[in-house]
């Protein structure tokens, strides 16, 4: 089998060609052997990407590394596009695409070969919607204290296709990712476990963050959970609209636009290399 791997960030992947079969060419068993970075190829995940519909251009369909499959992901769909042109003998740029997702149809325009602009949706706050069973007078959760190592986090959760708690951090440096990730991920405040963004405020319009996402741990970049900190930061008037938000694997442009509610994400995603795996 041919595959192609795309790095976002450093936020990497697997990607496969699907359309020529309406079933995944791939067992879940196969997909964990190749995500594994010393028995196979490496990878924060799987994307397949599919046919598309009358409603799409293609679809896309996601693995993490250990077999789960989120919603979306934002560096993903960016590393998809880029896929497509180079499918496409990249014919032309500022091309709008439609790709369906678990989480719905998502738009995204590819600005250059390498850098792609993704209508990521409109963010959801309530409770249910995380999920999770925290929940203010209001049913959201904003700056709502959840006790981990004896210590209250005041975490905010939004849902950006796929779920996100988010707490800001005088120094995400001293963050010890490893050992709280898990403890967040796995909360049982959040039934479908939750993807963490521990995030320090450089300047309103500047945001770091670290990451730990569910089903694939500590990764270099995370680009739903970058929209959801800015969101988080914006309704706890510690951001702007408009924010670079650094990640360990490079920076991000996330915009809010007040008018229409909808968040888009600018970034890179670049092909690494393609090769033959034997299955």
């Amino acid at each position: 089998m041919y595959f192609f791997k795309y790095q976002g960030l450093g936020n990497d992947f697997i990607l496969i060609d699907n359309r020529s079969s309406s079933e995944l060419l791939l067992s879940s068993g196969q997909i964990l052997k190749m995500c594994n970075r010393h028995f196979g190829i490496g990878a924060d995940g799987v994307i397949f990407l599919l046919s598309g519909d009358k409603v799409s251009d293609y679809g896309m369909h996601i693995f993490n590394s250990d077999g789960s499959e989120p919603e979306m992901c934002g560096n993903g769909i960016r590393c998809l596009i880029s896929f497509i042109s180079n499918l496409e003998n990249f014919e032309q740029t500022n091309k709008i695409y439609r790709i369906k997702t678990l989480a719905g149809i998502i738009k995204a325009e590819l600005q250059t070969q390498t850098q792609v602009r993704v209508e990521m949706g409109t963010p959801l706050f309530l409770n249910k919607q995380i999920p999770t069973t925290l929940s203010d007078k209001d049913n959201t959760v904003i700056n709502y204290p959840l006790e981990i190592e004896k210590k209250n986090w005041l975490v905010t959760c939004v849902n950006m296709g796929n779920p996100h708690c988010i707490t800001f951090v005088e120094d995400t440096n001293l963050i010890n990712l490893e050992k709280l990730g898990p403890l967040f991920e796995y909360h049982s405040a959040f039934p479908e476990r939750i993807n963490t963004e521990f995030i320090e405020i450089v300047r309103p319009n500047h945001l770091k963050m670290r990451v730990w996402e569910r089903g694939a741990g500590a990764t270099l970049a995370c680009g739903t959970g970058a929209c959801a900190s800015v969101v988080a930061g914006v309704i706890t008037n510690r951001a702007e609209r408009v924010c670079t938000v650094e990640l360990p694997g490079g920076n991000l442009l996330i915009e809010w636009v007040e008018d229409s509610n909808k968040v888009y994400m600018t970034g890179s995603a670049e092909r690494v290399f393609i090769g033959e795996y034997n299955q």
